[in-house]
């Protein structure tokens, strides 16, 4: 497949965001492969509750874990300030303001601490974990104290060898794609 060349590491995040999702939207869906790495690397690792996420279009669909875990689903919540909560996944029937399924405002909330693995959608990462989000930054807010597994779940063609950063990104230990799950290179 080819795709248009990818711009330099230090490009804005917002060029490579352009780049991101045009390459993305020309990738098959192959969650079935990425799901299925995922499952080995989650067992092997003992995780049980997984925080995942519900697809936007072009996103690996991660959901064909929810019979081998205990998913919980985010909510993308504005006041008083930008933050994720998180809920059982069952509960996540109502569309956000992304286009994904979300739990509603009143679904109960399950605490980060009782959670072992964080599934990282994204637009890109790059082969030190660093992750090119969609810019609202809810993830950065919500692990930087989090001491369980942090797994980016992407496609291997928007695998780079570099995406700018800042400090407060933060980053995935392992990456799953559909080729293989492996831990990322410093």
């Amino acid at each position: 497949m080819t795709f248009p060349p990818a711009p330099a590491p230090d490009a804005p995040k917002t060029e490579w965001r352009t780049w991101a999702r045009a390459a993305r939207a020309a990738l098959p869906d192959r969650s079935e492969a990425l799901t299925a790495h995922l499952r080995d690397l989650l067992h092997a690792q003992g995780a049980r509750r997984v925080l995942a996420y519900r697809a936007l279009p072009g996103e690996p669909d991660v959901s064909g874990l929810e019979h081998d875990f205990t998913l919980l689903a985010p909510r993308a919540r504005f006041r008083p300030s930008p933050r994720l909560t998180l809920h059982p996944w069952h509960t996540a029937t109502e569309p956000s303001r992304f286009g994904a399924l979300q739990p509603p405002a009143d679904a109960p909330e399950e605490a980060l601490a009782t959670v072992d693995a964080v599934l990282l959608p994204a637009l890109a990462y790059d082969r030190r974990g660093v992750r090119l989000g969609y810019g609202g930054g809810f993830y950065d807010r919500l692990l930087p104290d989090f001491g369980g597994l942090v797994i980016g779940a992407v496609w291997s063609a928007l695998v780079v060898p570099e995406l700018p950063s800042e400090p407060h990104d933060c980053r995935a230990g392992w990456l799953a794609t559909e080729d293989r799950a492996e831990r990322v290179r410093d």
